[in-house]
Formats: C-alpha cells, sequence, structure tokens
C-alpha cells in the first residue's frame, strides 16, 4: 500500500482505487467524477526523480498548495474541492492515515500542454538564456541586467513544454499561439501574471520574494481553470527578502539547493540521479519546512507533530 524509505513516503499503492497516473511527485487516483491527488515525498531535479526522498515534503506542497488555493479563490477558478479526508468517497476514507495533510480531491479537467511560467526576477534558465541571447522566451529584456535583478517592466510570461519524459523546453509565447491559439494563450498570460503579482505582493510582507513559478491550467467544461499544486518550493523560487542581494545567485527556500548540489558534481543530468548526501536531504526539508511557515504563519501537523 505505502513504499516509505528512511521516514518518506515514496509511493502509494493504495489497492481498491485506480491510479490514474505517477508523476515526478504526485500519484493521482481517478475516483470517477473527481480525481486524488497525493504528494509523496519524492523529489525531481532538471526532470529526473532522485531515488531519495525528503522527509514531510509531500505534506510541505499540499500545505502551501491549500492555502494559495484558498487565498486566490476570488483571483483565479481552480479545481481544488476539498482536503478534508472525512468528505472523500468512501472507498478512499479507508486510506485516511496515509491520505491525512498530503492528498486533496480535486475537478477533472483537460490539462493544456505548456507550463505557464511568471518570471519577476532574472533567474536559472531565463538568466542563461538573456545572457546569450539579451531574450528570455521571446521577450527582449534591456541590457546589463545582473543576475537574480528584479526585472525592469515588471512581471513577463515565459511558457515551456510540458513533457513526460526528458526536459522541458523553453519556448515563446507565439509557439503556445500556434498551439492553443490566441483567446486561449491570451488568458493563460493574464491569469498566470495577475495570480503571481498578488501571490508575490503576500509573499513580500512575510520577508519571502518570489522570483518566479510556474502554473499549469486544465479545460472544465471549456473553461480555463487553475490546476495542480501552486506556489510551492517545487515550482517556485523563493528568496528570504533580508538576504537579497542582485549579482549572483540567492539563498532560497526551495529545491534551488538540491539543484546547486548536483550542479557542483559531473552528472549529465539524465537518469539514474545521483544519492543526496544526509545533510543535503535534512537541510532541504528544513528549508521547505520554513518556506510553509513564513507564507502561512503556521507550524506544519506531520503524522507526529510538529514538523
Amino acid at each position: 500500500m505505502l513504499k516509505q524509505k528512511t521516514g518518506v513516503v515514496l509511493t502509494t499503492d493504495l489497492e481498491g482505487l485506480t491510479l490514474f497516473r505517477r508523476g515526478k511527485v504526485r500519484d493521482v487516483y481517478d475516483l470517477g467524477e473527481a480525481l486524488l491527488i497525493v504528494s509523496t515525498d519524492r523529489i525531481s531535479c532538471f526532470d529526473v526523480v532522485l531515488g531519495c526522498g525528503i522527509p514531510g515534503k509531500g505534506r510541505v506542497l499540499t500545505g502551501l498548495s491549500l492555502f494559495w488555493f484558498d487565498y486566490l479563490k476570488d483571483t483565479v477558478p481552480h479545481h481544488f474541492i476539498t482536503a478534508d479526508v472525512s468528505r472523500y468517497p468512501a472507498e478512499a476514507k479507508k486510506y485516511a492515515s496515509v491520505l491525512e495533510g498530503r492528498s486533496m480531491l480535486v475537478k477533472k479537467t483537460k490539462p493544456l500542454p505548456v507550463e505557464c511560467i511568471v518570471r519577476g526576477y532574472l533567474s536559472g534558465s531565463g538568466w542563461k538564456e538573456y545572457e546569450r541571447s539579451g531574450f528570455v522566451c521571446g521577450v527582449k529584456l534591456p541590457p546589463g541586467l545582473k543576475e537574480s535583478d528584479k526585472l525592469p517592466g515588471g512581471p513577463i510570461f515565459t511558457p515551456s513544454t510540458k513533457e513526460d519524459k526528458g526536459h522541458d523546453i523553453n519556448v515563446s509565447q507565439q509557439y503556445v499561439e500556434g498551439l492553443l491559439g490566441e483567446e486561449t494563450t491570451c488568458s493563460l498570460k493574464e491569469m498566470s501574471i495577475a495570480v503571481y503579482q498578488k501571490a508575490a505582493g503576500y509573499a513580500l510582507e512575510k520577508g519571502i520574494i518570489i522570483a518566479d513559478t510556474k502554473f499549469e491550467f486544465g479545460l472544465d467544461a471549456g473553461r480555463v481553470i487553475l490546476i495542480d499544486e501552486v506556489l510551492t518550493p517545487d515550482s517556485s523560487r523563493f528568496w528570504p527578502l533580508d538576504e537579497y542581494a542582485p549579482g549572483g545567485p540567492q539563498p532560497s527556500f526551495d529545491k534551488q539547493f538540491v539543484r546547486d548540489y548536483l550542479e557542483s558534481l559531473s552528472w549529465s543530468k539524465n537518469p539514474p540521479a545521483p544519492a543526496l548526501p544526509s545533510e543535503i536531504v535534512e537541510k532541504t526539508a528544513q528549508k521547505y519546512n520554513e518556506a510553509y511557515r513564513r507564507i502561512t504563519a503556521r507550524d506544519l501537523k506531520g503524522a507526529h507533530g510538529v514538523l
């Protein structure tokens, strides 16, 4: 039913429930009229799932997504139904001990085949592309920007492909228009930037810069809605405001810490991924928990108390 390793949940296998898909981090079950998303403690970097897990990570992803879905409910329609296991269908309730705190019931949608990335600061692959060309995903930026600078013209929409296997590829807005049409692409851009701006403003009050983030959207009876997780340390760069110093990489409360460690190795970024030392695993868990505490102003309750 549950594959655990040194206190982390790596895989769920809920007998009697239909597995819809097993993603890089989440196991998704088909409950008929709805989907059940279970966030494991798996971690992926450079689109490769690592062999270890991060203790409590699935609870952080779920807890933060629940917070943001509630905070953003008047800004964008989304797929969240409930995370109250007592309201789940009967066939799922019997797994309450597994599902509590790391799952949510959501609407079924037709996922759109793009990652909707919004960048408010110049970092990661965006910085590398800017260094080469002065552009990021087809968007021309002013010359002379430094790594981690805040973008002077405001946040930009820089989509990518969504690959089931291998690495996602940065693309232009025009590419998305060719794939989904101008109207849908315009909706994705407007909704993505609106969500980013509202969340980024809130996070600043809590001492966190959201440098960039990625969203996923789906069609619900023809209407575009926000799906999957939202504004977590897996899908966003969270920087401590009081340590922000443009001109290089920033300290962070997200999986960039793991990426930086992996970048220090001679690894091709193809499977299998190197094992993480215990100190890297522990520090990553601390960073994820700190992001949750700062944003929600609450401690995260785990299966055995406060994490």
